[in-house]
């Protein structure tokens, strides 16, 4: 998401890096380029219009225009303003309930059913509470079957009645949640192709029966700007407290988070970022903006990194690297601590001041997977004695991991490469770029 609209903004931001001096002239000249940045990404046209005024405004301020380094302060003056625009502070979900009742809406073929399972997910990790998933979704085919597909992957309770009455549903489920002590209900409601009366009644009446403490429009951010539309049509009959977007993953422009706020007031409170079932995020404004301007998100990757990293295991590896110790067999538990982690072009796009060139790389998962094999085709003894591994040992790992001799030297080559970085950096001959 956002990588066009990205390039094009660290370009612009490059240029008046570059200049000495704060201009009229030059201002209008690296606006204009914004401008055509966020229209291209479809963002609205009043938005936009909004936003640059703001910018040129702020950039033509006497405190910029008499800085030391007029530059980093419109960079400043641009990214607070992006977060403004994604909506300023991180908006939190309810969590003071007993239960806890969040109800979800949206379109057919937005992904309701899935976006519920991920934020129950989301909801056990985080905050430790217990979820119950409710199926209110009686009309369209086989989707009780999906969220209780989806229940017993993720081990969460569902509660369903069938194709019965979804208010009646609803208000059993609340029941049944305080009975069993659940912390959270998460609704699923039915969707349509489009608002129409029938689908906005049922909900109001489930609404009116349940009183959820969350109603959480779930919204396809592939739609573009008639997201805002979508919107407003739910709004208009609903009181919506958010937005969850979808598939930002996806080949999106990414115009439908940068507008939404600012034009329905309705805040985003969760992104999905992967198809995977952990693929959903809370959504920061302030993150986002940095990382559309390219300036990374190490926050964010450091929270995940306390999620799925074994704190005990990464500190042995710590250890053993300023020992001058780390071997195979640490390098293969490191690698697969790192793969919790996702894809690791994705994490590279999450470090502040790694180069173009390596955020946009595209790593194969299947690389990965064939140096785990080679390494597992190894001997522990190999793994912990790598010096050992001559001809006869290379083609035998080789043969055993379906890989061939050159692809083993290789791998050995880069590991040796790795050790002499870490001896470096544990020299003090070394800096981090960032």
């Amino acid at each position: 998401m956002f990588e066009n609209l990205g390039d094009r903004l660290q370009n612009a931001v490059n240029k008046i890096r570059g200049y000495g001096k704060i201009t009229e002239d030059n201002i209008s000249e690296v606006t204009r380029e914004i401008r055509l940045a966020l229209l291209e990404a479809d963002v609205n046209y009043k938005v936009v219009k909004e936003f640059i005024n703001n910018v040129k405004e702020k950039a033509l301020g006497e405190q910029v225009t008499k800085s030391l380094k007029p530059g980093e302060q419109f960079v400043k003056i641009l990214k607070d303003e992006l977060v403004e625009l994604l909506g300023g502070e991180k908006e939190e979900i309810y969590t003071s309930g007993n239960p806890s009742i969040l109800m979800l809406v949206g379109l057919q073929g937005s992904g309701k059913t899935t976006t519920i399972g991920k934020l129950a997910l989301l909801l056990r990790k985080k905050y430790k509470r217990v979820p119950l998933l409710v199926a209110c979704d009686v009309y369209r085919p086989a989707a009780i079957d999906q969220l209780k597909t989806i229940g017993k992957e993720l081990n969460i309770d569902v509660y369903d009645e069938g194709k019965g009455n979804p208010v009646e549903i609803a208000k059993n489920a609340i029941k049944y949640a305080k009975e069993n002590k659940f912390n959270y209900v998460l609704i699923d409601t039915a969707g349509r192709l489009h608002i129409d009366e029938l689908l906005m009644n049922e909900l109001k009446n489930i609404t009116e029966e349940v009183k959820p403490n969350e109603i959480l429009l779930v919204l396809d951010s592939m739609v573009g700007q008639d997201a805002v539309n979508v919107i407003e049509g739910f709004n208009n009959e609903l009181p919506l407290t958010g937005a969850i977007l979808t598939k930002l993953d996806g080949d999106t422009r990414g115009g439908a988070a940068l507008s939404i706020r600012h034009l329905t007031n309705v805040p985003i409170k969760f992104v999905g970022t992967s198809e995977k079932m952990d693929g959903l995020d809370e959504f920061y404004p302030d993150r986002m903006a940095t990382r559309i301007l390219g300036m990374g998100d190490l926050m964010t990757m450091l929270e995940k990194a306390e999620e799925v990293i074994d704190e005990n295991e990464a500190k042995k590896a710590a250890k053993r690297m300023e020992q001058g110790k780390f071997d195979l067999e640490d390098f293969l538990n490191t690698f697969k601590q790192i793969k919790k982690l996702g894809p690791l072009e994705g994490l590279l796009k999450m470090i502040p001041g790694v180069p173009k060139e390596l955020k946009n790389v595209k790593i194969d998962p299947k690389d990965m997977a064939h140096i785990e094999a080679i390494i597992l085709s190894m001997t522990p003894y190999e793994r912990r004695h790598p010096e050992i591994l001559k001809a006869t040992r290379k083609a035998r790992i080789a043969k055993g991991s379906a890989r061939s001799v050159e692809e083993v030297n290789r791998l050995l080559n880069r590991f040796e490469q790795m050790k002499k970085m870490m001896k470096m950096m544990k020299n003090g001959h070394m800096k981090m770029p960032f």
